[in-house]
């Protein structure tokens, strides 16, 4: 759509934007667009370039805004005028999203004010322990540790101490591990304690496995590479999908559910109470 000569020059101007004294109050009721009855003004515009962004960007965001505009009047003007009356009373739902929002708004402070959000990790066991049904596995996890080591490295001294220390997995080895990682250009994953889905292995390391199952049952230990970096991974311990999930992998899902279900109570006690003092104050009647 074309743009009017008023507003090529109200775009022109938008190179400085970015001043204060581009918008001052004597220009802040002049017109830069206006479809059907309706009129765009400078002030509508203030702010949306941000600062420090150069003249021909500034035009072309103006640009843009304005044009969004005229659009979105000329819409608006066509389905004003192909809708009834009745077709275009909206009362009813304002007020009800009104009304949704002041109970959200309502809601989201005594939430603020008064949700408990500090839980156990007994109570995440006492649930965990509860609810093994709703803990079943929907993809094979493992525990791994891994060594990252540079194409350059891979036939050097440290990089095949770090291979042996790897795959014997006793604690001593681990720690010298560690301290080798610490003080050469390996990059080391020694957290083994916690768990990860196989898929998002996948992803750290380039390997690409069809059959996972038959793969973590026949495989603790194996290299792969890329162009970089040559990857010696130690597998530790795995779950299949469909299987129970460890509870280390679930714990802050648990948290999550807990206060979850606190904010529920917490909204359902306060409804309680509000209705009751109502219904003791007569507040309301049914007729």
């Amino acid at each position: 759509m074309s743009v009017p000569g008023k507003i090529v020059l109200a775009l022109l101007a938008a190179s400085l934007m970015a001043s204060c004294s581009f918008f001052d109050k004597k220009k802040q009721g002049d017109a830069v667009a206006k479809a059907y009855d309706k009129y765009l003004y400078r002030s509508d515009i203030q702010g949306i370039v941000p600062p420090g962004t150069p003249a021909n960007d500034s035009i072309e965001i103006v640009h843009r805004f304005i044009d969004n505009w005229i659009h979105r009047q000329v819409v608006l003007n066509q389905a004003e005028s192909n809708l009834s009356p009745e077709q275009k009373d909206f009362g009813e739902q304002l007020e009800a999203y009104r009304n949704s929002l002041i109970v959200y708004g309502y809601e989201s402070e005594l939430i603020r004010q008064k949700l408990d959000t500090v839980v156990s990790q007994l109570q995440i066991q006492e649930f965990y322990d509860k609810n093994p049904q709703n803990f079943q596995l929907r993809e094979n996890i493992v525990r791994v540790s891994y060594v990252k080591i540079p194409q350059a490295s891979a036939s050097l001294a440290p990089a095949k101490k770090a291979t042996q220390l790897l795959k014997s997995g006793k604690a001593p080895d681990i720690d010298k591990l560690d301290e080798l990682c610490q003080s050469s250009m390996l990059v080391c994953r020694l957290d083994d304690e916690n768990w990860i889905s196989f898929n998002d292995l996948q992803r750290e390391i380039p390997i690409t496995v069809d059959n996972q199952d038959n793969f973590l049952q026949n495989r603790s230990f194996f290299e792969t590479s890329d162009s970089l970096y040559v990857y010696v991974v130690r597998i530790i311990d795995f779950k299949m999908k469909e299987s129970l999930s460890p509870l280390s992998f679930e714990t802050e899902n648990i948290r999550n559910i807990i206060i979850n279900r606190r904010k529920l109570e917490l909204i359902n006690q306060m409804e309680q109470e509000v209705f009751q003092k109502a219904l003791e104050n007569k507040d309301f009647q049914i007729f």
